[in-house]
């Protein structure tokens, strides 16, 4: 990716995946799956927390200034 691309909007799965829009409106499909082990995300895990995912400041956040990198979510999300 040449320009890092902010996320416009996000939608919650219970299969701990992200459904994300890009500025550039394409859609993507992000699993949170792996990162759910590891801090600050083992929050997420244990608690309805996950699915209150919103976007701010270009990313994803949830509730306990909880975020993850747009980069990241661009990197390792598939095209749908």
């Amino acid at each position: 990716m040449e320009k890092l691309l902010d996320i416009v909007n996000v939608e919650p799965h219970k299969d701990n995946t992200l459904l994300l829009v890009f500025e550039n409106q394409e859609k993507r499909l992000f699993d949170m799956t792996p990162y759910l082990d590891k801090k600050p995300f083992t929050k997420l895990k244990v608690s309805p927390l996950f699915m209150k995912a919103t976007v701010a400041y270009g990313t994803v956040v949830w509730p306990g200034n909880i975020d993850i990198a747009p980069e990241t979510l661009w990197d390792y999300s598939k095209r749908v």
